[in-house]
């Protein structure tokens, strides 16, 4: 696939990238940082899910993004 949707988050002074389509995710000090690591999750993933037999593939779903983009992270959670 070569198009994939990502929301962006800062969460606990990163910024988290969520993959709408298989759930993978990239963090990092900045917006850049947080899309490069996702990019090489996803190549890594595809590497794997290509080779291997029974890799479970699924988009994110609603639920888990409500919670994502409400910040109910176990950090955030602490920090309140």
């Amino acid at each position: 696939m070569d198009f994939y949707t990502v929301v962006l988050r800062r969460s606990a002074g990163y910024w988290v990238a969520l993959c709408l389509e298989n759930g993978l995710v990239g963090q990092g000090n900045t917006q850049d940082d947080a899309i490069t690591k996702l990019k090489e999750a996803i190549e890594s993933f595809q590497d794997v899910y290509e080779s291997q037999e029974n890799i479970y593939n699924a988009p994110v779903p609603v639920k888990e993004l409500h919670e994502f983009l409400a910040g109910n992270t176990c950090a955030d959670r602490l920090r309140r």
